[in-house]
């Protein structure tokens, strides 16, 4: 399942946000999303867990939680609509 996560503090990174999401089980990828100019967080990004039950598990805990000092927002990711 892809996870979104928002309202990241901005020093918080790809490791960071895996072994947050790690403590409800395995996680196959977690991204921080930057600024393609700035090279800098922009406050979002996404986890990837293989098993759903341990997804909906880290997103009940983990939503509305604060972390570095921001209050997360985490719930599952929708699929990316084409700009026009």
């Amino acid at each position: 399942m892809n996870i979104y996560v928002g309202n990241l503090n901005y020093k918080v990174n790809g490791d960071r946000l895996k072994s947050i999401f790690g403590e409800f089980g395995e996680v196959e990828s977690a991204v921080v999303i930057t600024d393609k100019f700035t090279g800098k967080s922009k406050g979002f990004g996404f986890v990837t867990m293989n098993n759903d039950d341990d997804a909906q598990r880290a997103i009940a805990e983990l939503n509305g939680k604060e972390f570095d000092g921001r209050q997360m927002v985490v719930n599952q990711a929708r699929p990316r609509e084409e700009n026009r």
